[in-house]
């Protein structure tokens, strides 16, 4: 007998549609999945975030999508332009990425006063927002002070990566982030994780989300593990890269 329910693990997930080759048959049919499996939410490209916003309505899946994505070295008044947009067509999530130059660099007076200005726009909308460190850039120390930074202006949850740098979360990176962040700030592992079982742990450390592509093959042996029939569909996960 399994000790969660299925949707204990399936709103876990933020299925990815952010690879820059998808077609718009394929992010259609992967916000479609989304559905089906009833994850947390899609997070897709800025461009095509205004139709999952449409084809969401009406579910349990919520909208999100990325700011300043993939790199972060986007003047602070681009992010803030992005995501006001995205806001405005129904956002409710939003995945900022840091960024990463000055953190590398110390300027972490830019870094704390763009993500504390992304977090104001999005709160006063009653959204919420997810920074994205790209951890595998960065040594211990960067991580940590990041994780105040993120605890000190009231970011939603601390995230790993983008999965697409040159690595996705670690179970060491994850505890870290555990270790350093209080509540009510949360933790999503993106990246790296790629079957129920790593889901299934990554839930028991204390994560509360994770960016996904594999979004099928891990919610299929959820069912399978909780009673549940597996889902009748023949859409395949798409959207993968080697970090998701």
């Amino acid at each position: 007998m399994s000790s969660f329910q299925y949707a204990d693990l399936s709103k876990m997930i933020d299925h990815s549609l952010l690879n820059p080759t998808l077609t718009v048959e394929q992010l259609e049919a992967g916000i479609q999945l989304a559905i089906a499996y009833d994850v947390g939410s899609v997070c897709i490209m800025p461009y095509y975030h205004k139709r999952c916003v449409e084809l969401l309505a009406g579910t349990t899946v919520a909208p999100s999508s990325t700011v300043g994505f993939p790199h972060g070295g986007h003047h602070t008044r681009a992010k803030l332009v992005e995501a006001e947009q995205l806001i405005e067509e129904g956002c409710l999530e939003l995945d900022m990425v840091t960024n990463i130059s000055a953190t590398l660099s110390g300027n972490y007076k830019l870094v704390e006063s763009e993500i504390d200005a992304i977090v104001k726009m999005a709160h006063s909308a009653k959204r919420r927002v997810k920074v994205i460190f790209e951890n595998c850039y960065l040594n211990s120390e960067q991580k940590i002070t990041l994780c105040k930074i993120c605890c000190n202006v009231g970011a939603d949850w601390v995230k790993t990566s983008t999965g697409y740098g040159t690595g996705g979360a670690t179970m060491e990176d994850l505890q870290l982030m555990l270790d350093n962040v209080v509540a009510p700030v949360q933790v999503k592992a993106a990246g790296g994780v790629r079957d129920c079982d790593a889901l299934i742990k990554v839930r028991e450390m204390g994560v509360t989300r994770v960016g996904a592509s594999r979004t099928a093959e891990m919610l299929g042996e959820a069912r399978k593990r909780t009673g549940l029939p597996p889902i009748q569909s023949t859409i395949a996960d798409v959207g993968g890269n080697k970090n998701y």
